[in-house]
């Protein structure tokens, strides 16, 4: 069975930085495309960063600068570096692992931004 286990949320500081893990278990990480989703109060749930199989990564407008995807394939994690924290960017962070015919979702874990 497929699980994805999100870890490293916690308050921060608007300007600080936060790294964000995604173990996968019951699957390697080299056979998926990996994304980090968030999902804010209210607000729809949305692609903020992804990395192929390839390697090849993409990033939303509202992060692009400022959050770093990557991964391990030898510890089967996915990672996310997020920098220069802003007021718009809290919410719950979601890994999600994509094939052709499937994907799976990690529980998600709360990055709130401090005032």
């Amino acid at each position: 069975q497929v699980q994805l286990v999100e870890s490293g949320g916690g308050l921060v500081q608007p300007g600080g930085s936060l790294r964000l893990s995604c173990v996968t278990h019951g699957t390697l990480i080299y056979i998926w495309d990996m994304g980090w989703f968030r999902q804010a109060p209210g607000k729809q749930r949305e692609l903020v960063a992804s990395i192929t199989r390839t390697n090849s990564t993409n990033y939303s407008d509202s992060v692009r600068g400022r959050f770093t995807i990557s991964k391990d394939t030898a510890k089967n994690t996915v990672y996310r570096q997020m920098s220069n924290l802003e007021f718009e960017d809290p919410a719950v962070y979601y890994c999600n692992a994509t094939s052709l015919s499937t994907n799976h979702w990690g529980r998600g874990t709360q990055v709130p931004v401090s005032s």
